[in-house]
């Protein structure tokens, strides 16, 4: 089947929209436990970089399996197929040249791993939102963890499913000791040199 995929070759590259929109394009992956913050920290990131005229966009982890991966399951395979499709559409909207911010659980160093591998490493910037579980349990405003312990919801990442943490991440924020705006403030820093490139 794959012999018979023949990409076609469009007039307007990757770079010519990094011209036009004056940035590169770019994956912020955000990564960490349920309830650690990533998509609270994503948000004001992205609004920080919208304010700054960058062209953006946010997938998240509810909102991408209500619609593209609303046929996959929690279960480890599941789970990578689910990183794997995400990893893809962010690599089409880089293309696009866009700074695409992705917050996901995305528990597997081998799946994160495979998500560098789609979009490249210099397009992958891997942000660790380092909170513990006792916070994150604390914070469940969900009550995903409740139910977890009870047993009502299975494969639940930091209860009955495993979470392997970065080892060696771009970026580490630990929300016990920072605030959202000094989060937002460490990652625009940090990314000054590839908003330019």
């Amino acid at each position: 089947m794959q012999k018979n995929v023949i990409p076609h070759n469009y007039n307007v590259s990757r770079t010519d929209r990094s011209m036009l929109n004056q940035h590169g394009s770019f994956l912020l992956w955000f990564t960490g436990l349920s309830g650690s913050g990533k998509s609270t920290i994503a948000n004001a990131v992205e609004k920080a970089l919208f304010e700054k005229g960058i062209h953006t966009y946010s997938l998240d982890g509810d909102n991408v399996r209500k619609g593209l991966n609303n046929n996959l399951t929690f279960s480890p395979e599941d789970r990578k197929e689910n990183i794997r499709r995400i990893a893809e559409v962010a690599n089409l909207m880089l293309d696009a040249g866009l700074v695409v911010l992705a917050a996901f659980v995305s528990p597997y160093a081998k799946d994160r791993a495979n998500i560098k591998e789609i979009v490249g490493g210099d397009n992958f910037v891997e942000i660790f939102v380092n909170t513990p579980i006792e916070e994150c349990e604390r914070r469940d405003v969900k009550g995903l963890y409740a139910k977890a312990k009870a047993g009502e919801i299975l494969n639940f990442t930091g209860i009955n499913a495993p979470y392997e943490a970065p080892v060696n991440p771009d970026i580490e924020i630990d929300t016990t000791t920072t605030t959202v705006e000094e989060a937002v403030a460490t990652i625009i820093k940090q990314l000054e040199t590839k908003i330019v490139g």
